[in-house]
């Protein structure tokens, strides 16, 4: 079944799409990429969603007309990766714009923009979009959904294995091994914490909107990290929290940023930036470290995915931090990196289209099996 996936993630850089055809048991499915297309935002509009996303107030008309654009926007990125319509389900995953974790006293919330109907009328296709609300409404987090595919689209090893998508937010999956006293255990996963979300930032304020990312960790590498304030920051409580986890960038966003500019001083751009960068490598070995001391579970392997991956010095100090990983790119074994999300969510409408549920216990924290997505005909 050929199946169009949609993806905007966090860092609210653009659209991914990809074209893929599945086969076989949807728990263990064959698949193949048929094809893939990536759209920029325009600066205007990158610019908007992340100040709306950041608090800025706007009128309804505002808001409505951002709905119908990045509906719109979503639909030519559709077209482009399937020209002659040959899905037969789109699954959208629409743009995040605000994120609530689940509290004691408060359920969780996000907000996803995306107008549905007006996308399967634009494509005169099924679509499926709205994958998080159902999740909420069942007490979980509605994050990170990522984890609930892996596992299908990567598999099992010989050990624990680990999936880390480093988008504006980085998430961790982990997958069981397919032998041993392990292997009736389940998938674990959850939002360690900033990825890309800072850095983006940081670059953007201190080369005055000149450069928008570091790429390839180009201005990272030039610096010097400064690792006692890092040890500071780990101490955050958000670290400490036990899974299921998730955050945003209303956690992890431009206040965050200011905070922690303030306490590091007057140093260098470079230092900066190679300061927070190592953080968010950082953040992921103390996760593992934690998983260890909690659960005795230790990696042999950690997949990495998302725009992080191709940041050379966030990977140089992944794999000085996480001792005894074998630390790799996930499109080492055929996925592509950057569709990978946009892969999960085809996935996802696949299963909806099937009538597949999902049990998110031990990821999101909902407490019951779940339909991923609303499904809206033309």
């Amino acid at each position: 079944m050929r199946v169009l996936g949609l993806m905007s993630g966090t860092s609210a850089d653009g659209i991914d799409a990809v074209l893929v055809d599945f086969t076989g048991d949807p728990s263990k499915p064959k698949w193949q990429i048929l094809n893939t297309f990536s759209y920029e935002y325009p600066a205007s509009i990158r610019e908007k969603i992340i100040q709306v996303g950041q608090g800025l107030k706007i009128s309804s008309k505002d808001w409505l007309e951002l709905a119908e654009e990045i509906t719109e926007l979503n639909a030519f990125a559709a077209r482009t990766c399937d020209p002659d319509s040959t899905a037969e389900v789109v699954g959208c995953h629409g743009q995040t714009l605000f994120h609530r974790s689940v509290k004691k006293s408060k359920r969780g919330g996000s907000l996803q923009i995306l107008l549905g109907p007006l996308l399967a009328n634009l494509l005169d296709q099924i679509v499926i979009y709205d994958f998080r609300s159902k999740d909420i409404a069942s007490g979980g987090h509605g994050a990170p959904l990522v984890a609930l595919v892996d596992e299908a689209l990567v598999g099992r090893l010989y050990g624990w294995r680990g999936v880390l998508n480093l988008g504006g937010i980085a998430n961790l999956t982990i997958i069981p091994p397919k032998t041993g006293i392990d292997k009736t255990s389940q998938c674990l996963g959850w939002d360690c914490g900033p990825a890309n979300s800072l850095v983006d930032l940081a670059v953007k304020e201190s080369t005055n909107s000149s450069l928008t990312f570091d790429k390839n960790g180009s201005l990272a590498s030039l610096g010097i990290p400064k690792l006692e304030i890092i040890d500071k920051w780990l101490r955050d409580p958000f670290f400490y929290l036990e899974p299921p986890r998730s955050t945003g960038r209303e956690q992890f966003g431009f206040q965050y940023l200011q905070k922690r500019k303030k306490e590091l001083g007057d140093i260098s751009k470079e230092d900066l930036i190679s300061t927070l960068t190592t953080f968010t490598a950082s953040i992921i070995s103390q996760d593992l470290d934690n998983l260890f001391k909690l659960k005795q579970i230790r990696l042999i392997e950690l997949l990495v995915a998302g725009g992080g991956s191709k940041n050379l010095f966030l990977m140089r100090q992944l794999q000085k931090q996480c001792c005894g990983v074998h630390v790799r790119p996930i499109n080492e074994i055929g996925v592509p990196s950057q569709y990978r999300e946009a892969l999960v969510f085809a996935t996802l409408s696949w299963w909806n289209f099937l009538g597949k549920k999902v049990h998110p216990k031990y990821i999101t924290g909902a407490n019951k099996p779940i339909l991923y997505g609303v499904r809206v005909d033309p």
